[in-house]
């Protein structure tokens, strides 16, 4: 491994010193650098002498600060450890040829778990990493549990050799590392007993098992194997079987700790529970709790009597569509503004993927070309690549609006960024 320099920030401690791109850090008061998270670890330190590598040559740099003041150091990504399980529900390989290169990665690294909140198996995790993990404080790890029964788990995984999560779950636990878990249901396979047993094992890791998120298993047009979608009464008996345990942990502990994501009152058409049970949103980006947070933030929200007249148009995908469909009811009182108002089916994975953040351009613009004269559309950021504007299967924001002959805008997917976009980014051209 290679910590290898990429930028260095103007006016900084390593521009003064005079470190360059493309030098290899050795390490930072004679401790090895393999990786960012060393470099982030050893750099906090005041007083600091560093050895790079440039040309072959080993050059030592040294300087005093304050500590935790940045040196002015980005390093070259890391190069990640994939997947070795072949776990029957994998999302990536339900995926069709074509999309953007990234979608293919398997990670399952506990760096990427620490830096980014990517969801680990710890079926790859050596004896030295855990190590690491304790010593250098990487906390919190996010991990895929789904089972804690070990069979079960085995086959879900398609791993046969993979550890016990119990006693990897005791290990980081025991060394005071918090981690955030999820349990990906399986219809037949993890849930019933199994979901209940499995929730029971990992309460007894509170509070370093810090939340649980209960999640339903996703499947395209393109899945093989014999795993099938959750139905509604799949997801009725699983509100009831997780709302005993919310109850329980909740007189105990005064924190519920188990969460399931909205997906599950979707199906079952049953109400969320109020947005104060989901504490800090530990676990938004898994989809727990997004939906009770925008009705919420809805509810709030201040709106101005009046705007200069503009059309705009705005879409999602099929499980929030009568949710912004209710917020822009509220909108439709703004003097001045008209908004449409798209559903987009996605044809690309298959109508049971309903969530805006995999949603195609090519889907998007079958659903809005011809059927809008808006004066710019606005599309949620979430299904842009970070730091692109590229869609999963390619199409950029500049050719969706050379398609639509319109301004095409990313906002922020809350009813404030909707707001803005309209007032900010939406303008009407003379």
């Amino acid at each position: 491994m290679h910590a290898t320099v990429s930028h260095i920030a103007e006016g900084t401690i390593a521009q003064e010193l005079g470190i360059e791109k493309g030098d290899v850090i050795v390490s930072l008061n004679g401790n090895p650098v393999r990786d960012v998270i060393d470099y982030m670890f050893y750099s906090r330190e005041g007083s600091l002498e560093i050895k790079v590598l440039r040309s072959k040559k080993t050059l030592t740099f040294r300087t005093s600060k304050k500590e935790s003041t940045p040196l002015g150091i980005e390093l070259r990504t890391f190069r990640t450890k994939t997947c070795r399980n072949k776990c029957a529900f994998c999302f990536v390989n339900q995926l069709p040829k074509g999309l953007r290169p990234s979608l293919y990665l398997r990670d399952d690294d506990y760096r990427m778990s620490f830096l980014f909140g990517n969801y680990i198996t710890l079926t790859n995790l050596s004896s030295k990493e855990k190590e690491r993990i304790v010593e250098q404080r990487l906390s919190p790890l996010y991990i895929s549990v789904h089972s804690t029964n070990s069979a079960v788990r085995a086959k879900l995984l398609g791993n046969p050799k993979a550890p016990d999560i119990v006693q990897d779950l005791q290990f980081l636990t025991s060394h005071k590392i918090r981690l955030h878990v999820q349990i990906v249901v399986c219809p037949g396979f993890n849930d019933g007993d199994d979901l209940a047993g499995t929730i029971r094992d990992l309460q007894k890791f509170y509070p370093y098992v810090s939340s649980i998120a209960v999640v339903p298993v996703g499947l395209t047009k393109y899945k093989k194997g014999g795993i099938r979608p959750l139905e509604r009464d799949d997801a009725l008996k699983i509100i009831e079987t997780v709302k005993k345990f919310r109850q329980r942990c909740t007189r105990r502990h005064g924190d519920p700790l188990v969460h399931l994501a909205d997906e599950f009152y979707l199906r079952a058409e049953a109400p969320f529970p109020s947005l104060k049970e989901y504490g800090d949103l530990p676990q938004i980006e898994n989809g727990v709790g997004l939906i009770p947070l925008f009705i919420h933030e809805a509810k709030k929200l201040k709106l101005p009597k009046k705007i200069d007249p503009v059309t705009a148009a705005i879409f999602t995908g099929t499980s929030f569509a009568s949710y912004l469909e209710e917020f822009t009811k509220k909108l439709s009182s703004i003097e001045g503004l008209t908004l449409d108002v798209f559903k987009v089916e996605n044809r690309l994975f298959g109508s049971s993927v309903t969530v805006a953040g995999l949603l195609s351009g090519k889907d998007i613009l079958r659903t809005i070309v011809g059927k809008t004269k808006a004066d710019c559309l606005l599309v949620p950021n979430v299904m842009l690549r970070d730091g692109s504007d590229m869609f999963l299967d390619n199409v950029t924001l500049k050719e969706m609006a050379e398609s639509l002959g319109m301004n095409v805008l990313a906002i922020d997917p809350t009813p404030r960024g909707i707001l803005k976009g309209i007032t900010d980014g939406c303008k009407r051209e003379d």
